[in-house]
């Protein structure tokens, strides 16, 4: 993750302020074992003052939705599906599709509107292999993001399409020891 810096407006005209361009990255691996350390970075980045957002797309179970964020100290939004439960199958009933597509319609708002400088998509990949939020969709908002914000996309089996885009591609992987 890179912090985001800014120059300070002198009061001559041939300086101008600039920030970072922003970075996306992935974490994917076999088994869904690294929100922990993507949860770490947001709320490291957001303890420096950075506004983050931190979007769920399968976890349910606490009648959330977008409308009611959970605020975690005053950077860090977090948000998951209006839902009754977890989402770990494919099939899904009309209520589950439908608040998991007007999570990702807020999430698309927010992100072009440029409201936070760091968004995590969490279990991302998994929301696509479901056939939730095609991938066409998730490259378009890629592209069109403003180029400041860092965005990190979490996920098993994330597509290749999206990996090809990626600035850092993190993969967790069990190790065995003998």
């Amino acid at each position: 993750m890179v912090a985001q810096l800014e120059t300070p407006i002198l009061s001559s005209p041939c300086r101008v302020p600039y920030t970072v361009e922003g970075l996306l990255q992935v974490f994917t691996g076999s088994h869904r074992s690294f929100f922990t350390n993507v949860m770490a970075q947001a709320l490291r980045i957001a303890g420096q003052g950075t506004p983050v957002l931190v979007v769920q797309f399968l976890k349910g179970g606490i009648g959330q939705g977008h409308e009611h964020p959970v605020r975690l100290g005053q950077n860090l939004d977090w948000i998951r599906c209006d839902l009754p439960r977890c989402i770990d199958t494919p099939q899904l009933d009309e209520a589950e599709t439908k608040s998991l597509r007007d999570l990702w319609d807020y999430t698309k708002e927010v992100v072009k509107a440029g409201s936070y400088d760091l968004v995590v998509l969490d279990e991302l990949s998994l929301a696509i292999k479901f056939g939730v939020i095609s991938e066409t969709e998730v490259l378009e908002l890629l592209e069109q993001r403003p180029r400041h914000l860092d965005i990190i996309l979490t996920g098993p089996e994330m597509p290749k399409a999206i990996l090809d885009e990626a600035d850092q591609i993190t993969q967790i992987r069990r190790s065995h020891r003998p």
